[in-house]
């Protein structure tokens, strides 16, 4: 089940590059592309390279140690990579901006005995 958080100024964020964010216990990177906000993993699953640091460019994010490229809709590495990002859901409602992050399962069983 997701939890949606708000981004705080995610307009703002428009000329930042990539940027981290703490929501729901997990640390990611937001970025925007193309007039799209996009939210992924901070680091690189090859070396573990914080992605704040990398770029995007044709619609994907590139690591800062290796050039890993990570598609910014799907997180899926170049294909000789064989690796991936995880991609987190963005939405916007009545002009704010949200991230969808998956409960992880003591939120759900607190949740459930809370009902």
């Amino acid at each position: 089940m997701l939890q949606w958080y708000k981004i705080d100024d995610a307009q703002f964020l428009k000329d930042k590059g990539i940027t981290e964010h703490k929501l729901g216990g997990k640390t990611i990177c937001l970025t925007w592309f193309e007039e799209q906000l996009h939210a992924f993993s901070r680091k690189c699953p090859h070396a573990g390279a914080p992605l704040k640091n990398g770029w995007c460019e044709r619609g994907k994010v590139i690591c800062p140690f290796h050039r890993h490229e990570f598609d910014l809709v799907t997180g899926k590495g170049s294909p000789a990579q064989h690796d991936f990002i995880h991609i987190y859901p963005t939405k916007q409602e009545d002009g704010a901006y949200f991230v969808g992050i998956e409960k992880g399962f003591w939120q759900n069983f607190l949740a459930s005995k809370s009902n």
